[in-house]
């Protein structure tokens, strides 16, 4: 299993919706899923490849260095994200929040799951990387959690 199963997995994508758990683990440089976000990441920078996420992920990102007031990490983050390769912030506009409605209502997510969701299905991702199994429940979305790796 894990980055090699990943990789396979990746393989045949061309376009993926990302959690902000993604970002998380590879920002954090956590221990157990840095293999896996790095392997997503180093397969982002190659030009046929793309990822789209929603702007609430830097909203969910950014919250523990405002609390803290680390204005350097602020910078960091949002800069670096910012500027992604082949990473398009998708908003929460009028298209995605009908979409966010429906999937909420279908499947009993929480409003900022429903977003995440509906940013992945709005942007036609062939699929949905995240570490959070509720989206399992989301019929639109072939969702791979990371968890499952390890």
């Amino acid at each position: 299993m894990g980055v090699e199963c990943l990789r396979s997995f990746l393989h045949s994508r061309h376009c993926i919706a990302l959690d902000t758990s993604i970002f998380i683990y590879q920002l954090d440089v956590n221990p157990s899923y840095f293999p896996l976000t790095d392997a997503v990441f180093a397969w982002l920078e190659k030009r046929e490849n793309s990822a789209v996420t929603s702007t609430l992920s830097m909203t969910e990102l950014l919250v523990p260095a405002y609390r803290t007031g680390d204005q350097r990490l602020m910078k960091t983050y949002y800069g670096l994200l910012k500027t992604y390769p082949n990473l398009t912030w998708i908003p929460p506009e009028l298209d995605v929040a009908a979409v966010a409605t429906r999937l909420r209502a279908d499947y009993r997510l929480k409003i900022p799951d429903a977003i995440q969701a509906a940013t992945a299905v709005h942007a036609k991702a062939s699929a949905f990387m995240t570490n959070d199994p509720v989206f399992q429940r989301v019929h639109e979305l072939d969702v791979l959690v990371l968890g499952e790796l390890l």
